[in-house]
Order: structure tokens, then C-alpha cells, then sequence
């Protein structure tokens, strides 16, 4: 049994983190991220897309704090982190950034989700 759907860009799948996911908000599921676009079901599982353009907050930090992010800049996916996404290499690849953001600002931008 299949558990995802025939689309594979749109697949129904238990995340890894969040434990709730919503939405709209990105997810991990271990080494992939993608994006809820329904809420958590009954099943434990949720409905997420894991490639395509994406609209998210993501965050203008690096690991050594305030980083602007270029379009084209790598996102992360960091589990302790809010928001999830920013330039903090020590999380999980999520996709390349295709809007800026002033260093320290936090803003919601289309993202390209890609896998590493």
C-alpha cells in the first residue's frame, strides 16, 4: 500500500516535527521538508506539498546570528527554531530562497522547495 497519493508532488505522510502541523506551516519528515496544506488528521498523518514554489516565514538568521537572505540563499528547516525556516545550516536542507529579507527581519517569501 501507497502512503501518498497519485500526485507525487502532494503526499499524506506522518511528519517528524512539528507534533501538530497546520496549514501552511512547513514540516520535516526525517532527512525532506515540505509544506502542510491541510491541518493534521485523525490518522496522525498530514497532507503536505514537497516540491514547487511555497509562500513561508522564514527568518533572516545564520548560525552566527543576523544574515540577510539573497534570493538563491539556501533555507533551513530547525526543528527548535520560530520561525522553522532560516539560513542556520545545521538544520535540514528545505529549498532556496526566491525573495529577499533584511538581516534580522522576519518575513514570509516564496521558497523553492528542493531536495538535497
Amino acid at each position: 500500500m501507497r502512503n501518498y497519493q497519485q500526485d507525487e508532488d502532494i503526499i499524506t505522510i506522518a511528519v517528524t516535527d512539528p507534533a501538530s502541523p497546520t496549514s501552511g506551516s512547513p514540516v520535516r519528515v526525517g532527512s525532506f521538508c515540505g509544506v502542510a496544506i491541510a491541518d493534521k488528521a485523525a490518522d496522525g498523518r498530514t497532507t503536505l506539498r514537497v516540491t514547487g514554489v511555497v509562500n513561508v516565514q522564514v527568518k533572516a538568521v545564520d548560525g552566527a546570528g543576523n544574515a540577510a537572505v539573497a534570493v538563491g540563499d539556501k533555507l533551513y528547516y530547525v526543528d527548535a527554531d520560530t520561525p522553522k525556516l532560516s539560513k542556520k545550516n545545521t538544520g535540514t536542507f528545505f529549498g532556496y530562497a526566491l525573495q529577499p529579507i533584511a538581516a534580522g527581519q522576519t518575513a514570509t517569501i516564496d521558497v523553492l522547495l528542493e531536495h538535497a
